[in-house]
């Protein structure tokens, strides 16, 4: 399934995560969250003075952040924005780094690293309370979804539910909900 689909399907038309799915989408969250959220933040000083060394940076988060956000905003914000975040954020991380190179010869400088800061941020913050919203509240399908599901359930408002368009999350879920452990709970 590509970031131009959005699938959004009838609310109870998903397997509801087992122990199995809600461990896995905790554990997701704990990696994004600690792996990405927190390195970015601890590294935060050096991102904006431009002091960084950007590969590391660029070999993790940024092409990860690329690939990924269009499937956080599409999917959680109900939207069908297709490949646009994805060119929109390149462009403009981009368009910061030139910038920068203009300015000062660097092309990871003041500007870039605070655009690639407040981005990346958000993409991966995103991203992994998603997840342990999901694990918690047991949202059906994909993460992005948690804070539609958890808003249904507080206000009992229902919402629709989208398939996980990439990852373990839905075979898990599938497989799960047809286990007889399962099944008598």
């Amino acid at each position: 399934m590509s970031t131009t689909d959005l699938r959004l399907t009838d609310k109870g038309s998903l397997p509801k995560p087992g122990p199995l799915g809600r461990l896995l989408r905790l554990g997701l969250g704990y990696w994004v969250l600690m792996g990405f959220v927190y390195e970015i933040w601890d590294d935060r000083m050096m991102l904006t003075a431009g002091e960084f060394e950007p590969y590391d940076l660029i070999a993790n988060a940024l092409l990860v952040g690329l690939f990924l956000v269009s499937y956080v905003i599409n999917i959680g914000f109900s939207q069908s924005f297709k490949k646009w975040p994805a060119l929109v954020s390149a462009l403009g991380l981009g368009l910061l780094a030139l910038y920068d190179y203009s300015n000062t010869g660097n092309w990871t400088g003041f500007a870039f690293g605070t655009g690639f800061f407040l981005w990346s941020m958000y993409i991966f913050t995103h991203l992994g309370v998603s997840f342990l919203i999901a694990a918690v509240i047991g949202t059906p399908g994909c993460e992005m979804r948690a804070f539609h599901d958890l808003f249904s359930k507080v206000f009992k408002v229902e919402v629709k539910e989208h398939l996980c368009p990439i990852g373990p999350i839905q075979p898990l879920d599938k497989w799960e909900s047809k286990q007889a452990w399962m099944k008598a709970n």
